[in-house]
């Protein structure tokens, strides 16, 4: 049976985190570790530490199916030097907050060459800030976030996450978070062309990268280049999409996460999602 859970608030303390998750049957989930519209947050107490572990022990959910995301100021491809580096320090932040409470990855969009470097620039410089990252810590892996491709993201491609892991000096510290929504509009047809969406990713960076999915329906139609989530099989991806995936063992042991639009639905999802995989 798959792990799967949403992206819950850690509104009040991140020990409320594995709380919210446990609330709609969760065997994953999601969460920022502080708030994601700032650059720098109060420090962790230990009590707060003390609590997420004991929540997450008494939850039954394995630190392996947590996937905390970063800020969404970050941009470590940033072309202003002042922004590059306050992003890398952010970043380096996240990553030490992960380890203080015991988790094991950080996901990530990678970044934006805010059309004033070239892309390939860019994707230089998120590698060069992920060696600074995992120079500076010793435990949490770099989960780099594929993207749909609005305006100047980069990551949306393949090939793009490829030369980045590529910069990367400790390959075993990153690894690529799948969303299946920015995958569809980004161009790859994960809904009809399912099978050979993943040999091109294996191609391209390897099956053995592979650390989540976020799974998603989308508001927009293949190709599009635009991030809208939408709720399971509400969107164009469809039932038969998440029903071919749940069934997919090669996707396996790694937290599937949802970020639909609607946590009403969240239980009701997690539910329809595991009747899909019989």
């Amino acid at each position: 049976m798959k792990k799967i859970g949403p992206h819950v608030s850690a509104s009040g303390g991140v020990q409320n985190a594995p709380v919210n998750a446990m609330a709609v049957g969760a065997s994953a989930f999601a969460l920022f570790t502080k708030n994601q519209r700032q650059w720098f947050s109060t420090p962790l107490q230990q009590n707060e530490i003390e609590q997420f572990r004991e929540k997450v022990a008494e939850s039954g959910i394995g630190n392996r199916y947590i996937l905390p995301h970063d800020s969404y100021l970050i941009n470590l491809g940033s072309p202003d030097t002042e922004g590059l580096e306050k992003s890398r320090q952010s970043f380096i932040d996240e990553m030490h907050r992960c380890e203080q409470l015991g988790l094991t990855m950080l996901n990530f969009h990678p970044g934006s060459h805010l059309r004033q470097i070239t892309p390939e620039v860019c994707m230089d410089r998120i590698a060069e800030s992920i060696n600074m990252a995992l120079e500076r810590t010793s435990s949490v892996t770099a989960v780099i976030e594929n993207t749909a491709g609005q305006g100047s993201n980069i990551g949306f491609a393949f090939w793009q996450i490829r030369r980045i892991i590529d910069g990367v000096n400790d390959k075993s510290r990153v690894g690529v978070c799948i969303d299946t929504c920015h995958t569809y509009t980004a161009g790859y047809d994960i809904k009809n062309d399912y099978e050979s969406v993943w040999e091109d990713f294996d191609k391209e960076i390897g099956m053995s990268y592979l650390r989540a999915i976020h799974l998603n329906d989308s508001k927009k139609e293949l190709g599009s280049r635009v991030d809208r989530h939408d709720s399971i099989g509400k969107g164009f991806l469809g039932l038969d999409f998440f029903r071919k995936i749940m069934q997919d063992h090669a996707l396996d042991d790694i937290p599937f996460i949802l970020e639909t639009p609607d946590e009403s639905l969240w239980a009701d999802e997690i539910e329809l999602l595991h009747r899909l995989e019989d």
